[in-house]
């Protein structure tokens, strides 16, 4: 199980009625955070949830309105009296990039490690997680994000009978450990059926619409997508800063053939996101206009 918050849905500057984007993913008693902007304490806050337990931060790029809230939220951490580590990921530079930031927060009680991406795509386990990396199209070096909790496949007895295991074994290769005895080596797979449907989360902003969001978004539970702009004559002024509108995001969402989609990253001229909604809802109906703090818990899937 995966609970999913979306702290903030704005894009450039935060404003009264709306944070900056963000989005928090709990599991397992451990928390990871996309994006920080200026003020994500709020948002946190508000919605309840702690500070604490945030293992890992991923940054989709270096603009203000995705990490300038960095100095502060460390502070907080800190001030919660976190000593485990964290893990920071994003783009070339990000080392560089968090210690300038961290000329007014230079004390703190954890150490942080740092991930750098330079490759189009990265995959990395965490926290029992599968994180993915990709990189998208704006006008500095972006990426978005997959999660994904993989599950395991049921375990099948007349596979472990054919496989002339012994019943002792069962439990243990059942948790995935191999076991020699005699001679014989007695491994995981022996056992088990194939792998069933996991849970994944796709995130994805400040880009154009590329092949890479397709493929990563792929079948995902919950894809939350930017989509900056609903008004279609504001379509060139998305092209030329390297944003989307709403209707490109929901055909982005429909080609990946998603299970729910959320936008998010809304210009601080789209006071009313949801008067579009229809027209976007035609492209894809699965569609839903991202709300500040709007969570989800993501389940396996029972047949």
């Amino acid at each position: 199980m995966l609970d999913v918050c979306l702290l903030g849905t704005g894009g450039m500057m935060p404003l009264p009625y709306r944070s900056l984007t963000s989005l928090m993913v709990r599991y397992n008693g451990s928390t990871i955070m996309i994006d920080c902007g200026e003020g994500v304490q709020i948002s946190v806050k508000q919605q309840g949830w702690s500070f604490k337990p945030i293992d890992v931060l991923c940054i989709t790029h270096f603009h203000a309105d995705h990490i300038s809230g960095l100095p502060g939220l460390l502070l907080t951490m800190g001030n919660a009296e976190r000593t485990e580590p964290l893990t920071i990921i994003g783009p070339q530079r990000l080392e560089h990039v968090v210690n300038s930031l961290r000329v007014i927060a230079p004390e703190l009680p954890f150490p942080i490690n740092f991930i750098e991406l330079n490759e189009d795509s990265a995959e990395f386990n965490l926290l029992g997680l599968r994180l993915k990396a990709f990189k998208v199209n704006h006008n500095i070096t972006c990426y978005g994000y997959s999660i994904e909790l993989d599950r395991q496949g049921k375990f099948d007895v007349e596979k472990a009978k054919a496989n002339n295991i012994p019943m002792q074994y069962w439990s243990i290769l059942q948790k995935g450990e191999t076991v020699t005895v005699s001679g014989k080596t007695y491994t995981g797979d022996m056992v088990m059926g194939a792998p069933r449907k996991g849970i994944k989360l796709t995130y994805c902003t400040d880009t154009r619409p590329v092949p890479a969001i397709v493929e990563n978004a792929k079948c995902s539970d919950l894809f939350i997508c930017e989509g900056m702009y609903g008004d279609k004559e504001k379509a060139e002024k998305a092209r030329k800063n390297k944003h989307m509108t709403m209707y490109e995001a929901a055909r982005l969402g429909k080609e990946a053939d998603v299970k729910e989609m959320w936008l998010t990253h809304y210009s601080p001229s789209l006071v009313k996101p949801a008067i579009y909604l229809d027209e976007v809802r035609s492209i894809f109906p699965r569609v839903i206009m991202g709300k500040d703090r709007m969570t989800k818990e993501l389940n396996f899937e029972e047949k």
